[in-house]
């Protein structure tokens, strides 16, 4: 490809919109073009970085014994209505009708629709095991699309669906899946983490994500050094802890706060740490047929993990209260609630309860209480965990200090168990002739996302280095001049040996200023850059430089094709059958 006829517009300025670096580079570089708010159109760079993930995916997928499909993206709402998420999926499902007032959906997902092809198909045990899957669009209608290509409101998607007689078959695919994510995110050449992970929308007993290692990642990672232990936030849990030293219960009083809101403002005021406050925040909790609102308790040093509140409750959603709400179930404003005579159900973590002599919020303004004790002044409907864990607590396997990271999600599986095929009727007949339901896993791969967590992950300040296995080319020739003879003839004489070698290799055959192809050589990232110069040629040879280490050699003309193919060949990373670190074997 030359560079003259490549359509992709680079850009010198950091547009307004872009919030993190990957956004920022695949705008300025070219690869990407924004058609709405979380719809972007993905222009040839970013077209062929894209298929080489999916053809990545398809080797992992169909060497794991996965046969691809292509199911439809229009979904009829009777299926969703079936397996009960089209409430449950909320306002992140587009709907619409058809010329005959019929609802559709645009799937965000394919566990339904696949369910149901199987459930026509399948009906003896010497069907299964099966694993379908396919790489296609989605739509999800994200209340706030952010970050570019990671949180988008249309993306491209791997889904592969396993399909098993038992819960052995189900770990047996899980298993093998696990692997096949392994290979395909160290073949892309991507350092990632397999964390234990809420299932969600989707359902089902386990699950595990793949996280890109990225500061700029949206996800936190809590992870143990010692023992491998890692779970994303939503589902991370902190070992037991030492039970505080023995005290003796004081006797409760109410103590004027006057104008003390947050944890900060009444600690300081009344002289004691964060841990002896116990946090009381009001929740709406919305179920398919009703909504409450609840009380949680968490220590003053600790925030609630929703995930886990939504879980404990079985709701379908769970946020925060506004201040009328607060103040209809307390009888104060926000900053002042406490768990002594509030009349709404309470949750509290068991972290909160183990607080002697706490201080809370006294439901009335400007007030607080100090030395309450559960027992004695209140007690929880729930004692459960309820909070985030934080960098130091104990590993809840071993008991060493966690650590946290954070990451971008690029891949999810899901032990489904028969949440769908009983939802659906999806049954088969064993060989003793009972019928029983067929036993399912779900396992997800975001295409587009995999390519903006590896450039969150390789980038400095010039632009993107794309690892070789997702480089779009993977050699840009830049003459200095192209207009001169000898620096044309040798760049184009190179450009057909390297082409010709099977090595994927774009000349900049434009008539701009070297700084200017130097500048968009390292932006768009590609590994190596071969410059024609007339320094070099005066000794007959040209230079190689790598994008990742900025180290340069000088090549003869009849070397070049071996050291770029050796160059290329050490790019490529080996994916082994090495075992997980998240506890699947």
């Amino acid at each position: 490809m030359r560079m003259s006829k490549l359509f992709a517009p680079t850009l010198r300025e950091v547009p307004a919109e872009a919030e993190v670096i990957s956004h920022q580079l695949l705008l300025r570089a070219g690869y990407i073009r924004k058609t709405a708010a979380g719809v972007y159109s993905y222009l040839p760079l970013a077209w062929r970085v894209l298929r080489k993930i999916e053809e990545i995916v398809r080797q992992e997928m169909d060497r794991a014994g996965g046969q691809e499909v292509l199911l439809p993206t229009l979904h009829p709402a009777e299926i969703w209505q079936e397996s009960g998420r089209w409430d449950v999926y909320g306002k992140e499902l587009f709907r619409l009708k058809d010329r005959h007032d019929r609802d559709f959906c645009l799937g965000p997902t394919h566990e339904e629709i696949v369910t149901d092809l199987v459930r026509r198909e399948i009906s003896s045990y010497r069907d299964l095991p099966k694993l379908l899957y396919q790489i296609q669009t989605k739509a999800r209608d994200e209340i706030r699309p952010r970050l570019g290509l990671i949180r988008c409101r249309e993306f491209i998607m791997k889904d592969l669906y396993s399909f098993d007689r038992d819960q052995e078959g189900l770990e047996q695919s899980y298993r093998t899946m696990y692997r096949a994510y392994q290979r395909v995110f160290t073949r892309c050449g991507l350092s990632f983490k397999a964390v234990e992970a809420d299932s969600g929308a989707i359902g089902g007993k386990d699950s595990h994500e793949f996280m890109v290692l990225a500061d700029t990642g949206e996800g936190v990672i809590a992870y143990c050094d010692v023992c491998d232990y890692a779970a994303n936030l939503e589902r991370a849990v902190a070992g037991g802890k030492a039970a505080p030293a023995a005290e003796a219960a004081e006797e409760l009083r109410p103590v004027a706060t006057p104008g003390r809101h947050s944890v900060e403002e009444v600690t300081a005021y009344l002289g004691v740490p964060a841990e002896r406050l116990v946090k009381t925040l009001i929740y709406r909790a919305i179920y398919r047929d009703r909504e409450e609102p609840v009380a949680v308790l968490v220590r003053g040093d600790r925030e609630v993990n929703e995930t886990k509140l939504k879980n404990t409750l079985d709701a379908l959603f769970v946020e925060l209260a506004d201040a009328a709400l607060v103040e209809q179930v307390t009888g104060a404003p926000v900053g002042f609630a406490g768990p002594v005579g509030l009349k709404v159900r309470l949750l509290a973590d068991p972290e909160a309860v183990q607080v002697v002599n706490a201080v809370v919020g006294g439901n009335k303004a400007d007030l607080h209480l100090v030395n309450v004790n559960y027992g004695r002044d209140y007690e929880a409907a729930v004692v459960a965990d309820l909070h985030n864990v934080s960098s130091g607590d104990p590993c809840p396997r071993c008991g060493a200090a966690l650590k946290t990271t954070r990451g971008i999600e690029v891949g999810h599986i899901f032990k489904l168990g028969t949440k769908y095929s009983e939802a659906l009727g999806a049954t088969y007949l064993g060989e003793d002739g009972q019928e029983r339901f067929i036993v399912m896993g779900s396992y997800g791969i975001g295409i587009p996302r995999t390519m903006a967590a590896a450039v969150e992950q390789n980038h400095d300040a010039d632009g993107i280095i794309w690892p070789f296995p997702i480089a779009p080319y993977h050699v840009v020739i830049v003459p200095v001049n192209y207009a001169v003879p000898e620096q044309r003839a040798l760049a184009e004489a190179l450009y057909r040996e390297l082409t010709a070698a099977g090595v994927e290799t774009l000349i900049d055959d434009r008539d701009e200023r070297a700084g200017v192809k130097f500048k968009d050589a390292d932006l768009m990232g590609f590994p190596l850059r071969i410059t024609v110069g007339p320094r070099a040629l005066k000794e007959g040879k040209v230079e190689l430089r790598r994008r990742a280490s900025g180290t340069v050699s000088l090549l003869a003309q009849a070397d070049v094709v071996a050291a770029v193919q050796a160059e290329i060949a050490a790019g490529y990373p080996q994916a082994g059958e090495e075992e997980d670190s998240a506890g699947v074997r």
